[in-house]
């Protein structure tokens, strides 16, 4: 059954990320990646929340497989992350792949402790 929970989730978070990652993409004229930044910060963000849910103990560890394995596991993208970094880097945007690099790390890391925290007090 729970193999079942997290293709379901990723079922639904891998076309999410396809769709906003082009959504947001075509709104931005830039090499930077937009779209796979927005769908990495989202995902941690998500997963902070449902980490929150599940620390007050309001979130089971089957909504933690479907949410936070399945549908953030699918909609959050180091691979792609890593690729467009490189490729920033080769074409010689050095300046943004660094900044792609370090705003990723921080936007995750912040998005996941403001969702941990807002998720332990919605559900605390």
């Amino acid at each position: 059954m729970n193999w079942l929970l997290v293709l379901a989730g990723a079922a639904v978070g891998a076309p999410l990320r396809y769709l906003v990652d082009r959504a947001v993409q075509e709104r931005h004229d830039s090499v930077f990646p937009w779209g796979t930044f927005v769908v990495n910060a989202a995902a941690c963000l998500v997963l902070g929340l449902l980490a929150g849910a599940v620390l007050a103990g309001a979130a089971s560890s089957r909504w933690n497989l479907l949410l936070g394995t399945g549908l953030c596991g699918a909609l959050s993208t180091y691979s792609t992350f890593s690729y467009e970094t490189l490729r920033l880097a080769e074409r010689g945007w050095r300046f943004l792949a660094a900044a792609n690099v370090a705003a990723s790390v921080l936007a995750g890391l912040g998005a996941v402790t403001l969702g941990s925290q807002v998720g332990r007090q919605l559900f605390g």
